[in-house]
């Protein structure tokens, strides 16, 4: 799916059929860039512009819940120069968008192990959420030094310390109890899951959240995502049948 197809808009949409929570795994920074003949780091700071309109859009339709995978733990193995570019543009980014998210009721709240972050960004990521947390129009989850397999295991370990406490039989534990000690306690699971850049792999993104999601793969660099190509994806995602793993009525 590419942006170059006929146009959508918010019309198009049937409201009553909206994904609640919308995941996007945002990939293709680096590769704009070189396409460009720019450096890499000139790739993330147009790749923040497409947040900031992938954010409008969401909550101007009503996406409750928009999850962006921003760093994974995988990402700490790039280039020093890379990573440090990447958190001050980061710190620069909840900064310039503060406003708006008060403004527009969004609220902040990031996944991920934050202890990672440098002190300054960490500081800027708390007094931002801080600031938004009593916003209720859409709440947008960066994931941020997150990875799946690791926030699955913090959660095994924290229901084997209960059981080794005696709070609870290990034969008593559920679905619902694992999910609650996951980074997105009480939110719903993504309806839906974007990647840009072509690329088929999942990358280590909310693999215990997104066992029944609706899969979207562009090519479109994430730089060059926009708005129009998003409303064909959630007008496309309206048209699926979702059985979980039931048969058509």
């Amino acid at each position: 799916m590419n942006s170059n197809g006929p146009g959508t808009d918010v019309v198009d949409l049937d409201r009553s059929r909206l994904p609640a929570h919308v995941a996007i795994i945002m990939d293709g920074n680096g590769r704009w860039a070189k396409k460009q003949l720019l450096n890499r780091i000139k790739g993330h700071e147009k790749g923040s512009e497409t947040v900031r309109t992938i954010v409008r859009t969401s909550r101007e339709i009503g996406i409750r819940f928009l999850t962006l995978y921003a760093f994974s733990t995988e990402n700490w193995q790039r280039p020093k120069s890379e990573v440090g570019a990447l958190m001050t543009l980061l710190k620069k980014f909840l900064k310039n968008e503060l406003r708006e998210m008060r403004e527009n009721n969004i609220r902040l709240f990031a996944l991920g192990e934050m202890e990672r972050l440098p002190a300054d960004v960490q500081e800027t990521l708390q007094e931002t959420m801080r600031l938004t947390e009593a916003n209720t129009g859409m709440q947008l989850n960066l994931a941020l030094s997150y990875g799946a397999r690791s926030e699955i295991l913090g959660a095994a370990r924290a229901l084997a310390g209960e059981v080794a406490a005696g709070c609870f039989p290990a034969a008593a534990i559920t679905e619902e109890m694992l999910a609650e000690r996951l980074y997105t306690k009480g939110m719903p699971d993504p309806d839906l899951l974007i990647r840009t850049s072509g690329e088929m792999r999942i990358s280590n993104f909310l693999l215990w959240q997104i066992a029944y999601a609706e899969i979207f793969v562009t090519d479109t660099l994430w730089p060059d995502f926009g708005r129009d190509e998003y409303l064909q994806i959630l007008k496309a995602f309206q048209l699926r049948e979702r059985r979980f793993g039931n048969v058509p009525a």
